[in-house]
């Protein structure tokens, strides 16, 4: 069910103004709705549910396989070869392209759920109230004006504005930011970000301590969480590098085949004299052999080994072409938290008065006494055994606190607590009242500014000493030390209590204290990011840093994993949003590594757009809802998978299921070799095409004096049959030396390029045209054949011909095979990575002789191919094609070797 459009008066409401000014327009009171009016609204205005927009579905794509410039190019010929009379030709053509458009369909279907994802972020229950009575009911059946009770624990149902009360909120899931953020009623902020706004929750954050109670003005997808929904639906798919590339190439082939198809037909009927059926004939033909109808399968049946290779490695490719694209990156951004960090706060440093405390069991009573005031003020619990709860900052204290040497036994701490005052955003304080033995303390921890404000006195190694101004000033500048570091400081105090006065409210725990120091905490990178950072940098991988986090604290973890240098250049959200596309563009053009603090989901994007638009190939990764628009947009979407939020998933194009930042470098290095490998048996596949095609150019232009060298069906054998297995192999080279020491290739850079076409359209394709016509002429004029000859049906030389086609089809998979080998390598020699290294590559090599003995051997499939087996003294020449094809190749490689090194060239692939 979709949402009902709000009216324009409501959809109008501003959040931030006057609470009672919002009351009345929302038309609701502090004690909330009544039941009747809450179900007038929802039927006027639909559930508090996200919609999805339905896209083509499993037909649409479908068709789209079904009509690439391949696929209609081969549904040309099956309609001639029907037309013609050659029905069982059209319907093995069609066939072909069933086989090729379901293959392609079955790997790339995936179901688009990232709004479903999303709706998950919506808890299935809330606390409201509705006729001055707070109960709980289905968050989907929440409305504008409803009064909503938000408490420790809660997930947020609906956009809210706080009226009474503060809470502490994990934005993260919007933001990106790693601290919980303060919302209060007594903030009213009516200027910039509607996120930042002090006394505003948002649907699908989380409530991680305080209660209060809120007004919601938004529900659904008018809510941010269906901003951002409604934004990654508009985002769409571009096809990869790779799929333009072959679309290109293909619609290429495609004017190439049709072109000369014409020509010949039209220089057949009235230059040589063919029949119009001949004609016809020849140019269904003139079509299939263009066309490579194994390109298609090989490449994506080789793109499917590469996704089955990343996932054993923790890369889960939801896009067969993402592999290819992967080894095309130029530029990653990437979130920090939950990326680059563990998205587990850590202590790093501790600190007293007496200075710097080493995290071991304390030695000096004041540690001790910091050590018990973090054990004991704490409504968390962590063992050895890694069973923690509880809020992470609460968590990470805790663990400080066991290597100080406190004891963390919750039965204990609950048995001594006497009074315990909840963290109060209003005052950014937490406070307990606990005995041990005869005597009671208070343990404060919270804002190290509200703690030294309520401080008299300061512990030390001998005792406790008066605070003075000049004491203040100096440990604020320590503060301020471990903030501009990017930490997150929590100060610790505490105070002996009397036992018959325990305090009974707050402000009676939290006077006269000492101040005991400050924990300062951080949010770890992960220990193999560095390392998988040095290898981007090595391949010429620009690396920025994209967080919803604070600036400080971004560039405090970009600095210790190695992206950028001291002085790296951080832009905040709103200094981005003042900065014109030019000069967003002048900014990236620097080359330099940056990094973008406070970063809203449309500032993703505009980074995401302005880097491609610049001809990059641009990874962007992200494990929060935030992240999902720029993830669709991204060339290639990297969410984390046991972190990640499931619509940074759903939304993603890789999804790394152990989070680790290093799977990304392996999966480049990954699309980089399937990159190399497609290259490889494109040659190997093109290749074949100049024999395929000038036996029916020699027909043609002989007026059909010489008879055809080679059938439309004894083709199809060779690009489905004989060519497939050995073109796969090749998919499955390893890496050559060096593979991530050279630069990206740019955007505009073809997979196909002239030199490559020269290689195997001229050199092996030339080479091999000359031997199979060599072959083919042989064998008619050793059996007595002479020019114009009838060779059809019943005539004398029928049978002389069956056998020369066969010396044709056999004399190109001899070709085949030097072929094979020398597609191997681009440049080096084939000594040098090994003869047999490509085991794969010899069982294809074994199969497609094998395939072609049957095919000649057995007598039905003899009959149905147009086969007959020639002499075995002609067989004996077709052992020497290999080689000479493969050793041609390989004295143009050392050729060009010699020629590029001394240009000094390296020998990356060009």
């Amino acid at each position: 069910m979709t949402t009902t459009e709000l009216p324009a008066t409501e959809q109008a409401t501003d959040p931030r103004e006057p609470a009672d000014r919002l009351f009345r327009d929302l038309r609701t009171t502090p004690d909330g709705l009544t039941d009747r009016e809450a179900q007038r609204r929802l039927e006027a205005y639909g559930p508090n549910e996200l919609t999805r927009r339905r896209g083509s579905g499993w037909v649409g794509e479908l068709v789209r396989q079904l009509t690439h410039p391949l696929a209609l190019l081969l549904w040309l010929a099956a309609v001639l070869a029907v037309v013609g009379g050659t029905v069982v030709l059209g319907a093995a053509i069609v066939v072909v392209i069933l086989l090729n458009a379901g293959l392609a369909f079955a790997q790339e279907r995936q179901a688009e759920r990232a709004v479903e994802a999303l709706a998950a972020y919506l808890p299935v229950l809330a606390t409201v109230v509705r006729d001055g009575v707070t109960k709980s009911v289905e968050a989907r059946t929440l409305v504008r004006g409803d009064v909503v009770v938000v408490a420790e624990g809660n997930r947020i149902s609906a956009d809210v504005r706080l009226f009474a009360g503060a809470v502490e909120i994990d934005n993260s899931t919007l933001t990106g930011e790693s601290v919980p953020v303060i919302r209060s009623a007594e903030v009213t902020d009516v200027s910039g970000n509607l996120l930042d706004a002090g006394d505003l929750a948002f649907s699908g954050t989380n409530c991680t301590a305080g209660e209060a109670r809120a007004v919601v003005f938004a529900t659904g997808m008018h809510t941010e969480l269906g901003r951002i929904a409604a934004m990654s639906q508009r985002v769409t798919r571009e096809d990869s590098p790779l799929e333009r590339q072959v679309k290109r190439v293909a619609w290429l082939i495609a004017a190439v085949a049709v072109g000369a198809g014409l020509l010949f037909l039209l220089l057949g009927v009235t230059v040589t004299g063919l029949s119009v059926p001949d004609a016809l004939n020849f140019a269904i033909g003139l079509l299939v052999a263009n066309v490579p109808e194994g390109l298609l399968p090989t490449i994506t049946l080789a793109l499917a080994v590469g996704v089955r290779v990343l996932a054993r490695a923790g890369a889960v490719v939801k896009r067969l072409s993402a592999v290819e694209t992967l080894g095309s990156t130029t530029v990653i951004c990437t979130d920090k938290t939950g990326t680059l960090t563990q998205n587990r706060m850590h202590v790093t440093d501790v600190w007293t008065p007496s200075g710097p405390v080493a995290l071991r069991p304390a030695t000096t009573g004041a540690v001790r006494r910091l050590a018990e005031a973090l054990a004991l003020c704490s409504n968390a619990s962590h063992d050895q055994t890694g069973a923690d709860s509880g809020d992470p900052t609460e968590v990470a204290l805790l663990r400080a606190a066991a290597e100080l040497g406190a004891d963390l036994d919750v039965g204990s701490r609950a048995k001594g607590r006497i009074a315990h005052f909840a963290f109060d955003p209003s005052v950014r304080l937490m406070s307990t009242v606990d005995r041990a033995g005869d005597a009671m303390t208070a343990h404060v921890k919270g804002a190290p500014e509200e703690v030294l404000a309520r401080s008299t006195q300061f512990a030390t190694t001998s005792g406790t000493e008066l605070l003075t101004d000049a004491a203040r000033a100096e440990f604020g500048r320590t503060f301020a030390e471990f903030e501009s570091r990017g930490l997150r400081v929590i100060g610790v105090a505490d105070r002996a209590v009397d036992p018959a006065a325990v305090p009974a409210v707050r402000v009676e725990a939290e006077r006269d204290l000492v101040f005991l120091g400050v924990v300062a905490m951080l949010d770890p990178p992960r220990p193999e990011v560095a390392a998988a950072v040095r290898r981007c940098q090595a391949a010429g991988i620009r690396l920025i840093v994209v967080t919803g986090d604070n600036g400080l604290t971004a560039a405090e973890i970009a600095r210790q994993v190695g992206i950028g240098r001291e002085g790296t250049t951080v832009v905040t959200g709103a200094e981005l949003d003042r900065m014109t596309e030019a000069e967003l563009d002048r900014l990236l053009a620097e080359g330099n590594e940056l990094i973008f603090a406070r970063s809203s989901p449309e500032a993703k994007l505009r980074i995401a757009d302005a880097l491609r638009a610049e001809g990059n190939v641009v990874a962007m990764t992200g494990d929060g809802v935030n992240d999902a628009p720029a993830l669709r947009r991204a060339d290639i979407g990297v969410a984390m998978g046991a972190s990640g939020t499931d619509v940074a998933r759903e939304a993603a194009t890789m999804v790394l299921t152990d989070d680790d930042f290093a799977s990304i470098v392996t999966a480049v290095e990954s699309g980089r070799q399937v990159y190399d490998n497609v290259r490889k048996f494109i040659v190997y596949i093109f290749a074949h095409a100049t024999p395929e095609v000038v036996p029916f150019l020699i027909y043609a232009l002989s007026g059909g004096r010489i008879p055809l060298p080679l059938t439309v069906l004894q083709i199809l054998a060779i690009d489905l049959g004989t060519e497939t297995l050995p073109a796969l192999a090749l998919g499955r080279e390893p890496a050559e030396p060096g593979l991530m020491d050279r630069p990206p290739r740019r955007r505009g850079d073809g997979v196909i390029n002239a030199t490559m076409l020269a290689r195997a359209w001229g050199l092996l394709g030339g080479l091999s045209a000359l031997l199979v016509m060599g072959a083919f002429f042989w064998t008619l004029l050793a059996g007595g054949w002479r020019l114009g000859d009838p060779t059809g049906t019943g005539d004398p030389f029928h049978h002389l011909w069956l056998q020369a086609t066969t010396m044709s089809f056999l004399g190109i998979i001899a070709c085949q095979i030097g072929t094979a080998f020398a597609a191997r390598t681009q440049y080096a020699s084939l000594r040098t990575i090994g003869v047999t290294s490509n085991h794969l590559l010899l069982w294809g090599i074994l199969f497609e002789l094998v395939f072609a003995a049957v095919i000649v051997g057995v007598p039905l499939l003899a009959s149905i191919f147009g086969m007959a087996v020639p002499p075995a003294s002609y067989l004996l020449p077709l052992l020497a094609f290999p080689f000479i094809v493969w050793g041609a190749d390989e004295l143009w490689r050392l050729i060009r070797r010699r020629r590029r090194s001394a240009h000094g060239l390296g020998m990356s692939s060009s």
